[in-house]
């Protein structure tokens, strides 16, 4: 099993459609796959049209597998189920920060799972704290969008930074740039630098199309409802580079 982590400490740069189309293509590859909406926002679970059962607490992320299991509900998509967001998710950081092992609690609670999945991806709230660290060191990879701005390329910088002072491992950190206007100049020039500093950014560019903010109106995937967009071709090539640096390690 492999666990895919979508991961921003910035907010509004396309990250939870990254996690939904990513998760929808690996399922219709044929991976069985579970997609885990940790963001108390709920826009992935609102996305797959699946309605979370609020839970007085976060039983099922914080102790174990079992109360995992019975949160898990089928998208109707084949081989994807989705654990909901619900309200409990905001005190997630108070159930981790609580528990003995507090940044190993989300690995935990998810090794059991790799006899049901080949691949787990996580849709994460876009803060540093002790979930994010749980996403750490549950993830085999994080991958993290890049809006091409000046304030995107410095959150990404922040995050590499904050991963190698903790003792993360950077290298295990993709990026990809996302909501890309190509004629704008200042785009083009972002991502020239950003790819001259460092060395871990994918080459596919998910362009910036309307038709990917309408996911949240048609509730679906994009390649559900928008198969020949360019957008929806953007995120099959992702997916393809992402799936070689997950399962091949390349």
């Amino acid at each position: 099993m492999a666990t895919l982590a979508l991961f921003s400490n910035k907010g509004g740069v396309g990250k939870t459609a990254a996690a939904v189309n990513l998760a929808y293509l690996a399922a219709a590859g044929g991976l069985r796959t579970l997609l885990c909406d940790l963001d108390p926002q709920g826009a992935t679970t609102y996305t797959y049209r699946v309605e979370p059962k609020l839970l007085p607490d976060a039983r099922g992320l914080s102790t174990a597998s079992k109360a995992l299991r019975q949160s898990v509900k089928p998208t109707g998509y084949a081989n994807l189920d989705l654990l909901p967001a619900d309200l409990s998710h905001r005190n997630l950081e108070r159930f981790f920060r609580e528990e003995k092992h507090s940044k190993q609690r989300l690995h935990e609670t998810l090794a059991p799972l790799a006899q049901d999945y080949d691949l787990i991806v996580l849709d994460s709230p876009p803060n540093i704290g002790i979930v994010a660290e749980n996403i750490f060191n549950a993830a085999d990879r994080l991958l993290a969008p890049i809006v091409p701005s000046t304030l995107s390329m410095q959150s990404y910088g922040q995050l590499l930074a904050f991963l190698g002072e903790r003792g993360y491992n950077p290298s295990s950190s993709l990026a990809f740039f996302s909501m890309v206007e190509i004629r704008k100049t200042l785009h083009r020039e972002t991502m020239k630098a950003v790819r001259a500093s460092y060395g871990n950014v994918l080459t596919t560019v998910i362009p910036y199309r309307s038709v990917v903010e309408r996911m949240g109106a048609e509730r679906q995937p994009l390649p559900v409802f928008a198969a020949r967009s360019d957008a929806a071709s953007a995120y099959a090539m992702l997916w393809q580079e992402v799936r070689r640096r997950l399962f091949e390690m390349g």
